[in-house]
């Protein structure tokens, strides 16, 4: 399955290094954030390879929901721990769990209806920003700090109504920000769509950090950079990891 060579697994652990969550993010999500440079001082797996990860080992059930508990580095060993057939929790070797998967009703473990989903959610996840946040922002007059943008994945939940779908999509079909201080709750609803018709629903919680005034010249500049990095390309980074 296409996941297979953004990880490997040694002693019966998943690891992810930094040069193959990079090109994930890039590549397959189109997600340019330097946070995910595998020279960036912060760096961290993008969730949507943990997701895409966890389907493929798992499947595909017609009722989930993954919470993410904290940022994972650079080739940490992580253990896939089921407890029942409900949940799911991703560690590390002390212990410290990264995801939590809830999960219910019938599931496929049919490559191409898991390939198919996993591509369309993280396609969805690549047109964040500016797509969605950056009007969104500006329609509540808050904004990320320009200097530090931090947007973070809460939590995903998705209902399925089939799980039989050919050449599913994501449809945005609600989009709303909450602004509490400096953090600000979104989430993002969407419809999924085959030959036209509803087969489910998938919803998003993000938090972004840093929230002041909306100031145009600001976020333009954001998007500029955002641009910018995208022009680099997919390689970018991983050849010198890899070198």
């Amino acid at each position: 399955m296409f996941p297979d060579r953004f990880h490997t697994i040694q002693d019966g652990r998943v690891h992810i290094s930094a040069s193959q969550a990079s090109q994930f993010a890039k590549e397959v999500a189109g997600d340019f954030n330097p946070i995910h440079d595998p020279d960036a001082r912060r760096f961290c797996v993008p969730g949507d390879l943990l997701f895409a990860v966890l389907v493929s080992h798992f499947g595909l059930s017609r009722h989930m929901t993954f919470q993410f508990r904290a940022l994972l580095g650079d080739s940490v060993p992580l253990e896939f721990r089921e407890s029942g057939e409900e949940t799911i929790e991703v560690c590390d070797r002390n212990g410290k769990v990264y995801i939590e998967v809830t999960r219910s009703g019938e599931v496929t473990h049919d490559e191409r209806v898991v390939e198919e989903f996993i591509r369309c959610y993280v396609a969805a996840s690549g047109k964040n920003f500016p797509h969605t946040l950056k009007p969104l922002m500006e329609s509540k007059g808050v904004m990320f700090n320009p200097d530090r943008p931090m947007v973070m994945y809460e939590s995903m939940s998705l209902t399925l109504d089939r799980l039989d779908a050919a050449s599913p999509e994501l449809e945005l079909h609600n989009a709303d920000l909450e602004a509490n201080g400096k953090r600000g709750n979104v989430t993002l609803d969407y419809r999924l769509v085959s030959d036209g018709k509803p087969v489910g629903e998938v919803s998003k919680r993000l938090l972004l950090g840093g929230l002041r005034p909306y100031c145009p010249d600001a976020m333009a500049s954001v998007i500029e950079e955002f641009y910018r990095l995208k022009a680099r390309g997919s390689q970018y980074g991983v050849d010198t990891v890899e070198s």
